[in-house]
């Protein structure tokens, strides 16, 4: 029951929020662009509010991370380098068509 109420503590980092977030403005990224048909890939000026949701995500993995180096802080770095990719993803459905 606590799992759930911290991913709204906006003030605490959160993992769970950063991979919905990353996640979620990805899915919803090939969603806007058209993706379950190829030949009608397009741009949405929506993608733009996306692409904000992703560096979010991007910037709450990067608060999760700490000093000590531990197995955890390379999860979190491989989180970190898998949502710049995100990123870069959602970018690039911005300016392809």
């Amino acid at each position: 029951m606590s799992f759930i109420f911290s991913i709204f503590r906006l003030r605490h980092p959160s993992l769970a929020r950063a991979l919905v977030l990353s996640l979620g403005s990805f899915a919803l990224s090939l969603r806007l662009a058209g993706f379950p048909r190829i030949e009608d890939l397009h741009n949405s000026p929506w993608q733009s509010a996306v692409l904000v949701l992703a560096v979010w995500g991007m910037a709450e993995i990067a608060r999760c991370l700490r000093r000590s180096w531990s197995l955890y802080h390379a999860g979190v770095l491989l989180l970190f380098y898998a949502s710049l990719i995100i990123v870069a993803l959602v970018a690039f459905l911005i300016f392809f068509p």
